[in-house]
């Protein structure tokens, strides 16, 4: 036999399925914890398991095979022992040894869309980046003015704030800052929040009302009684006055209906 240099088994582009050896953890997305989940190992017609070579410029089947050196079907000798790949509980571990199958669940169509590889330290990089928009959504509750709290539990809870005491505000836009760090961050933010905040309470003030069915919105303020709009047929009420009031014609009334507030 002459010498030289083997020519290498992979032809693919090591340079991007470049592994290190470790033991990894894998996990099935989206919090999923069955028994047992089997993922599919091998190529097959009626479901094709596939990978682009960019340098043949062809999909190439996989099949991961224990005993052979390569996630590739046509590297694969006709000795090949195709076994189950098997999530318990959605977690599989696969030993450092194993390089064929970490190889191949790198490669795989379904990695980062069925399961995807537990890395520690982006995950206590996530659990920082929570806890920061925790500590922010608190911080930003406690000093929250009770119209504040008001405005954003109506946008929660509708009109039930209508019957809560600004303790009761308070406690409850704390609860959901601590549950829910970054919605409340975001409708503190909003200025929406305040303006359907405001158009509620100048209905249950009767400065301006519904009459006709809920078809028209007439002023009721000493000095004038008259219809203020229309809300088209099929149109959600609240939405129409709002948009109304955001129209050039209708700012400068509700800023002017607010001062009564």
């Amino acid at each position: 036999m002459g010498g030289g240099n083997p020519a290498p088994l992979f032809t693919y582009n090591l340079n991007k399925i470049q592994m290190n050896l470790k033991e990894r953890v894998y996990l099935l997305k989206g919090g999923r914890e069955p028994l047992t989940f089997v993922l599919q190992s091998r190529n097959t017609r009626r479901s094709p398991l596939l990978w682009f070579d960019e340098e043949k410029g062809i999909n190439r089947p996989l099949r991961y095979a224990r005993n052979q050196r390569s996630p590739f079907e046509d590297e694969q000798d006709d000795s090949a022992i195709v076994e189950p790949i098997v999530f318990e509980n959605g977690v599989l571990k696969v030993s450092k040894t194993d390089t064929v199958l970490h190889k191949f669940l790198e490669m795989h169509p379904k990695n980062g869309i069925l399961f995807e590889e537990f890395v520690a330290e982006r995950d206590a990089e996530k659990e920082i980046e929570d806890m920061n928009y925790e500590v922010d959504a608190l911080i930003a509750a406690r000093e929250m003015s009770v119209d504040k709290c008001e405005e954003i539990l109506r946008e929660l809870i509708g009109n039930r704030v209508d019957n809560m005491t600004s303790k009761e505000l308070r406690r409850d836009i704390m609860v959901y800052a601590r549950n829910n760090p970054y919605e409340l961050l975001t409708l503190a933010g909003d200025p929406d929040v305040k303006m359907k905040n405001n158009i509620a309470k100048l209905f249950e003030l009767n400065i301006i009302q519904f009459r006709n069915k809920d078809r028209d919105v007439f002023f009721n303020l000493p000095n004038s009684k008259k219809r203020l709009m229309t809300i088209p047929e099929g149109e959600e009420k609240f939405t129409c006055v709002k948009e109304y009031f955001e129209t050039e014609e209708g700012e400068p009334i509700y800023n002017k209906l607010c001062r009564e507030l």
